[in-house]
Order: C-alpha cells, then structure tokens, then sequence
C-alpha cells in the first residue's frame, strides 16, 4: 500500500492567507496612497473653500447689500413709473378738456421714462452680481463634500476589503475634481 501523503493544513492555510494578505496589502496601499492625496487636496480645498466662506460672509453683507440696492432701484423704478402715469394721466385730462399740456411735463414724462431704463439695468445687474457670488461659494463647497465623501468610502472600502468600494470613491473624487476646478474658474472669472 502506498505511502499516504500528510498533508499539513496549518501550513497550507498559511501559506493561503500570506497570498491573500500579500494581494489585499497591494489594494491597501493603493486605497492609503490615494486617500492620502485625497485628504491633501481635501485640506487644499477646504482651505480654499474657508476662505470662500470668509469672503462668502463679506459677500453675503456685499450680497445683501447688492440684494437692497435691487429692491431700492426696483421700488425706485416704480416710483418713477408712477410718476410718469401721473404726469400722463394729467395730460390725457387736459387734453380731454381741451386744455393746452404743459411742454414741460411732456419732458418730464420721457425723462421718467428714460431714467426707469437705467434704473432697470442698474437692478438687474445688481441681482446678477449677487446670484454669482452665491453660486460660486456653493460649487467649492460641494467639491469638498464629494472629497470627503470620497475618503469615507475609501476608509469603507480598506475594512470591507472590496474593491468596489475604492472605485465608488474614486468616481467621487472625480466628481469633486470637477466641482473644485468648476468653482475655481468661476471664482476668478
């Protein structure tokens, strides 16, 4: 009778969970490096993203401030409307009586009229400027939230051991790339 072969299962496990650990440490390297990167930009943008915020309050006063001065140069606009249709009400009833119209209100009529036009392009631009530093503040904050996003599922990704996790958070990254690179040339345009 042949000889049985002995077979030891402790080595072979061993040797089993070596490979597995030898090909899981490359992913964990992969994931640490990269979520070390990511924590580094994270930190640059976030940075970034607080000093938005610093200039976020300011502008926000500014914004506020720019926001009234829309409201004043609507309110302003209407009162010069307001007038315009006074005056021309006053010369439809003098005509309407046969009465001669004073030139002078004809003039004040087209200036009103001019002026709201002003007034209008004034507020509009008001309301623009306003809108843009809002949206600028909000592009870099989402970028830093997909950034740390990121990092969590790469954290996620390193105790799960599946890889899955890590490409989630590298597509997550990516979509911060772009919010970060978004709001930089928005904030400097």
């Amino acid at each position: 009778m042949p000889e049985e072969m002995e077979l030891d299962t402790d080595k072979l496990r061993e040797t089993i969970d070596a490979e597995i650990e030898k090909a899981g440490g490359a992913m964990l390297r992969w994931v640490a490096l990269i979520t070390a990167i990511l924590a580094a930009i994270t930190a640059v943008v976030s940075m970034r993203a607080g000093s938005t915020v610093n200039e976020a309050l300011v502008l926000e006063s500014e914004a506020t401030q720019l926001q009234a001065r829309a409201s004043d140069q609507w309110a302003y606009y209407q009162a010069k409307g307001i007038k315009a249709n006074i005056l021309a009400s006053k010369m439809d009833l003098q005509r309407a009586l046969a009465k001669e119209t004073d030139p002078g209100d004809e003039k004040k009529v087209r200036q009103y009229s001019a002026e709201q036009e002003e007034i209008k392009n004034e507020a509009q631009k008001a309301q623009q400027k306003s809108a843009a530093h809002i949206r600028s503040h909000n592009i870099l904050a989402r970028g830093v939230t997909f950034f740390q996003i990121s990092i969590a599922i790469g954290a996620i990704s390193v105790l799960t051991k599946r890889k899955w996790f890590w490409f989630v958070g590298l597509f997550g990254a990516l979509i911060g790339t772009w919010f970060l690179v978004e709001g930089i040339i928005r904030f400097h345009a």
